[in-house]
């Protein structure tokens, strides 16, 4: 979908103002809805919606509504006021849909962007989810000499998937749904996962039980890809997820394991490495930061749909 050449540069602008570790904005995507706006001044601004519906298998569901609306912006250097009036056009767009309870609308915006945040504040819409990067040199915190960590195993499964259930099952009292059947969707990934050789999912032992795992994988941002619209081309190293026994948390397990994973990926060759967590979680918008990772892309939500104000 094309929008106005002006606005689109104004809309790169002000992404590479905000944060120099930002990749060059994205175009509009191709399909969609439109929806526009004009300031007092006359400055039109622009959105696409898009619409995602996921069936009851579907894995999104472990950290998305059944049926999503999608907003992409574009206010070039209007400011607070241009996404203002935006997401008023969406509000009055909305009227003609009919959303369910397990339905969200949602923006993806720069986290650096205080100007946005407050229009986002202002229609009922909370930060869900951040994608947060690691780079260069940290200095690593200290570990507990008692905590072993090695590479997971087929055999691994089942202390695994019950790890990752139970984790689902804390962030559904803060973040996202909860799933009945979370177990069955996590599960296929998890066997992906460990039926390789050199599986990127590592166990956390004390005292010889197993305590934590951490779930990795590669992720290449290239030229064109899906990949390039939210991180600087490179080699990046991608922390899935990172889970503790619920009896253990607080303890320095995932501050060990972690240290072993980033180290493996910087003697990889990793540019960096990034992850998605929740800002609502007391445990992870905490521990993330002291790993010296820092939001990057925020998640601005509102459920149901039919929230917005």
């Amino acid at each position: 979908m094309d929008i106005e050449k002006t606005l689109f540069d104004a809309h790169r602008t002000r992404f590479a103002a905000i944060d120099g570790l930002l990749p060059e904005a994205a175009p509009p995507p191709v399909a969609g809805e439109r929806v526009d706006a004009a300031t007092a001044s006359g400055v039109q601004v622009t959105g696409v919606v898009q619409r995602q519906l996921h069936g009851p298998d579907d894995v999104p569901l472990l950290w998305s509504a059944a049926d999503v609306r999608q907003l992409f912006p574009f206010i070039g250097n209007t400011g607070t006021e241009g996404m203002d009036l935006l997401l008023r056009a969406w509000r009055t767009w909305m009227d003609a849909e009919s959303p369910g309870e397990d339905s969200s609308c949602v923006v993806n915006w720069p986290s650096r962007d205080a100007e946005a945040i407050r229009a986002f504040l202002d229609h009922g819409l909370v930060p869900m989810a951040a994608l947060a990067v690691r780079t260069g040199s940290h200095r690593e915190e200290p570990t507990d000499d008692g905590v072993a960590v090695r590479r997971a195993r087929p055999d691994d499964f089942e202390d695994v998937l019950a790890m990752a259930v139970s984790t689902h099952d804390y962030i559904g009292q803060v973040a996202t749904r909860h799933r009945s059947n979370a177990g069955a969707l996590l599960a296929p990934g998890l066997e992906r996962a460990l039926d390789k050789d050199a599986p990127l999912l590592w166990l956390a032992k004390r005292h010889g039980e197993i305590a934590a795992f951490a779930h990795a994988a590669w992720i290449a941002s290239t030229p064109g890809s899906a990949e390039a619209e939210l991180l600087p081309h490179g080699r990046w190293g991608y922390v899935n997820n990172v889970v503790t026994v619920p009896g253990l948390r607080g303890r320095g397990l995932g501050r060990t394991l972690m240290s072993v994973v980033h180290k493996e990926f910087d003697a990889d060759g990793a540019d960096g490495t990034y992850l998605y967590y929740n800002p609502t979680n007391p445990l992870s918008s905490v521990f993330w930061h002291r790993q010296g990772y820092r939001p990057l892309w925020t998640s601005w939500e509102v459920h149901p749909a039919s929230a917005l104000r």
